[in-house]
């Protein structure tokens, strides 16, 4: 006797339908972190339920990429094409992270605190 096969939840979309059968953005430009903002007053006629979900999600200020993801309950791939699609249609803008800062080279700061020892 075979083991029953496990059910499917109903509301399961495949990932190809809510990307339209793409696989990779339009943009290579989306990092985990990179921050997404909806931009205002873009009408939200024509969009997918999942495409409206994110500008929803992101018109009460910066997400990043990561956490769309998280709060669609989908893949950070399938969410790159569609943000890469509200992109290209004016409907979200993104920017990268702020960097790091750099620390000063030690050797500078030892140069920096010598020079003030010597004046004191």
């Amino acid at each position: 006797m075979t083991p029953p096969r496990p059910r499917r939840d109903r509301g399961l979309v495949r990932p190809y339908v809510v990307t339209d059968g793409r696989a990779h953005p339009t943009r290579n430009t989306l990092d985990l972190v990179t921050l997404v903002t909806a931009v205002s007053g873009r009408s939200l006629s024509g969009l997918s339920p999942e495409k409206r979900r994110v500008m929803e999600l992101c018109r009460g200020g910066a997400l990043s990429v990561v956490e769309v993801s998280g709060h669609l309950g989908l893949a950070t791939s399938v969410t790159k094409v569609l943000l890469s699609d509200l992109v290209d249609s004016g409907h979200i803008s993104i920017r990268p992270p702020i960097p790091k800062a750099q620390l000063p080279d030690a050797q500078l700061l030892q140069e920096v605190l010598d020079g003030l020892r010597s004046r004191f």
